[in-house]
Order: C-alpha cells, then sequence, then structure tokens
C-alpha cells in the first residue's frame, strides 16, 4: 500500500484529504506528517500559507524528535533550518544532526539572529568546525565576548591543524627516507626537475641571460637588507653564463641529460637566500624553486621569470599554507595567480579559492569563475570590495542576491 506522502506527491489525493493534511489532521505517524506538511509549504500554491502555520505551531516534541533523526528526510531538515522557518526550540537538535548539511549551518552562522547566535557559540558541532566559525565570526550580531571566543576557538582550530600535518609530513618524511637512503639528502628526484627543463626547454632558451628580477621590486622582498649586493651578484652571474655559454643548446641538452644539481659553497650558503638567488641563472633558479626552502619559494614566486616562478607551484615540497599566501599577493605574476587554478589540488581549498577571488591581480576571467564557489558572507564582502573589477562585484552582488532570496538551496 503507497504512503500518503506517495499519493500526495503524485496528486492522487482529493482536495478534502489535501485540505485534511495542510491542518495536520491525517490518521497517519507523526514523522510522515511532517513531511507532507513540508511537501505542502514548499511545493503547493493553495496549502502551502496554511501548512507552514501548522508546522509553527507543530507538537514540540515530535519535532524535536524529528530535528535530531539522521533519516528524517533531507527536504524536512533543509526546511527546518532555513532561518525564515527555524524555530529556536529545534536549533541545539539541528545543529547537532549530521544529516544537516554544512553549507546550511554556514548561511546560518553568517546571517543568525543576536538570540540564534547564542546557541551557535555553545554548540559542540560548531566549535569544531573551522568552516563555520569562519562565516560565525563575520555576524554583525556577535558581541565582543563572542568574538573573542569564536576568534580564539578558529586559532585553536588552525593550530591543530598544522600540529597534525606537521606530524603526517614528519611521518611520511621519515617513511620516505628509511625506504630509500638517497632521498634523505635530496627528497625531490632529479627526473621532476629534468621533466620541467625539458618540457619549457624552448621558454629556457628564449630568457636564459634574464637574471633575477622581482614583482614589485627590491623593497618588498623579505630579506631587504641584501639588496645592496644584487647588482654584484647578478654580474658575476652574468660573467659565469657568458663562460659557459658555448657549451649551452637550452632545449637539446635538457633532452639529452639530466639536470645538474646546483653546487653552493660553503659562503654562499652562508649567505642570505636572496643572495644566492640572485647568483643564480635561469636553470639554477628553477632547481631551487623546487628543492629550495620555504623562504627561497616564497621569493622565487615573485620572479619576473614566468618559467620560474611557475616552477615554485610544481615543487613536491610546496604546501597548501604557502599557496593560500601567494593567492592573495599583489606583487605575483599573473600566470602565477592562473597556474594556482590550474592544479586541483590547490583550488579544492577554499581559502586559496576565496584569495584568489579578492586579490585584484588575478585575472578577471579566472575571478568570474571562482565566485560562484564562495560562501554567502564572503560573496556580501566581495561586494564591498574596492579593489576588484566592477565586473567581479556586479557578478558578486548578483549571486549574492540569488543566495538571500533563496536560502534553502
Amino acid at each position: 500500500m503507497p504512503r500518503m506522502i506517495d499519493l500526495i506527491r503524485s496528486s492522487t489525493a482529493n482536495s478534502s484529504v489535501m485540505q485534511t493534511a495542510a491542518r495536520g489532521a491525517l490518521s497517519i505517524p507523526p514523522q510522515e506528517m511532517i513531511e507532507i506538511l513540508v511537501y505542502l509549504a514548499t511545493q503547493t500554491k493553495i496549502f502551502a500559507e496554511r501548512a507552514r502555520l501548522t508546522l509553527a505551531g507543530w507538537d514540540e516534541t515530535t519535532s524535536r524528535t524529528a530535528a535530531a533523526d539522521p533519516s528524517t528526510p533531507k527536504e524536512v531538515l533543509a526546511y527546518m533550518i532555513t532561518p525564515g522557518n527555524l524555530r529556536p526550540t529545534l536549533l541545539p537538535s539541528l545543529l547537532e544532526n549530521p544529516a544537516v548539511p554544512e553549507k546550511s549551518l554556514v548561511e546560518l552562522a553568517a546571517s543568525a539572529s543576536r538570540y540564534t547566535v547564542e546557541t551557535l557559540v555553545k554548540s559542540p558541532r560548531i566549535n569544531q568546525s573551522k568552516t563555520i566559525l569562519t562565516a560565525l565570526s563575520s555576524n554583525p550580531h556577535l558581541n565582543p565576548a563572542q568574538s573573542s571566543a569564536v576568534a580564539e576557538k578558529l586559532s585553536s582550530l588552525a593550530s591543530a591543524t598544522i600540529s597534525e600535518a606537521e606530524s603526517k609530513l614528519a611521518s611520511a618524511d621519515a617513511t620516505t627516507k628509511a625506504g630509500s637512503p638517497e632521498s634523505a639528502s635530496d627528497d625531490v628526484p632529479e627526473k621532476v626537475i629534468a621533466a620541467y627543463l625539458t618540457e619549457h626547454a624552448a621558454e629556457i632558451s628564449a630568457e636564459a641571460d634574464k637574471p633575477f628580477h622581482p614583482i614589485g621590486g627590491m623593497d618588498e622582498l623579505p630579506s631587504s637588507s641584501a639588496a645592496p649586493h644584487l647588482e654584484d651578484a647578478h654580474a658575476e652571474a652574468k660573467t659565469e653564463a657568458v663562460a659557459s655559454s658555448a657549451a649551452q643548446g637550452a632545449a637539446a641538452a635538457a633532452k639529452k641529460a639530466p639536470a645538474k644539481k646546483v653546487h653552493l659553497s660553503t659562503e654562499e650558503q652562508r649567505g642570505s637566500a636572496l643572495q644566492k638567488i640572485a647568483k643564480l641563472d635561469i636553470k639554477g633558479r628553477i632547481q631551487l624553486a623546487m628543492k629550495g626552502t620555504k623562504e627561497e619559494r616564497s621569493i622565487l614566486i615573485r620572479d619576473g621569470t614566468k618559467i620560474v616562478a611557475l616552477a615554485v607551484l610544481e615543487s613536491p615540497k610546496i604546501t597548501d599554507g604557502e599557496v593560500e599566501k601567494f593567492a592573495s599577493q599583489k606583487n605575483v605574476l599573473e600566470a602565477v595567480l592562473r597556474g594556482i587554478t590550474m592544479k586541483r589540488r590547490f583550488i579544492k581549498q577554499y581559502a586559496i579559492l576565496r584569495n584568489l577571488t579578492f586579490n585584484p591581480r588575478t585575472p578577471i576571467d579566472v575571478s568570474l569563475g571562482l565566485i560562484k564557489h564562495l560562501l554567502t558572507a564572503d560573496l556580501r564582502n566581495l561586494t564591498g570590495n574596492k579593489e576588484v573589477s566592477d565586473t567581479v562585484r556586479k557578478l558578486a552582488m548578483r549571486m549574492f542576491r540569488q543566495k538571500m532570496e533563496s536560502p534553502g538551496k
């Protein structure tokens, strides 16, 4: 025998039954009755108002049971968590129900009323989610004490995430070293670098004599104290390049043999990362971009030679945290920002996606493609960002309004 909800959905039930259902007076289990009422409230015009009123006054115990039950139909939970339908007494149960999607809680956290915020900041589930807490931190109804508490929890989660990541990285590194003694001194295979040099041999040949020159100038570099020595370092690098130019055939050489390691003297190793980089030719900088330290990558990502800057993104050692920072920088080539979006590992990280969208240096076509993935709170903030283009702000405004008009979707 078909369920009553199925008969109503298929328009088999007559008008009298529908009217009775909208009043919540059918002789069926309470859980099915709630499901029917939500269907009438959201999918019909004639009975919608009556069904909404019935749901608003529905037995609290039964409603709370449905709100806490993971097996409750998703349509019912979506209706209950929507701000316009939300009953305060049901909120604690809804917040802890794993069947309520995080996306719904993120949207609620960003626009919740002052009363609702009080419940949100006490929720165990909310306090364990960086995404929801980030949205909650932008809520204008937070009082100073709540803002401080949310910020502290976000900081704690970030620290825990970093510690966990470092632990995993250390474990993976130990395993790699144990399995391969050669990897202990060099954890980036030469074949990875050789493949990059071979693939981009033509570009490397064309830019062979181009010295290191950072986007934005020397003043913005982290090792600015070394800047006075750059001219001497560049001159030395140029002399070395001339001396070896007769033996070079960039495209052919890259294909014939693996790239040679960069051998730095003890004196050079003691020097600053900036001085070291300034002494390298284009191939040396590419190798350092893939094999070097975090500090060296932070400098080379700003290299005015595109093929060097993009090599940083190819480094097996680069972390998501570094890329998150790069995505917000205005002193990198547009090609770098576009290159980040081409890496699935990076673009699936929401913080990276958000930073790219808010970065006025990001190509407009890239920003427009990313806006649709932003959370409501970030869409709202983007509409007021005067640094990005009018086109980006207008699309953000349109999408923000669409989300506000259909909060249940």
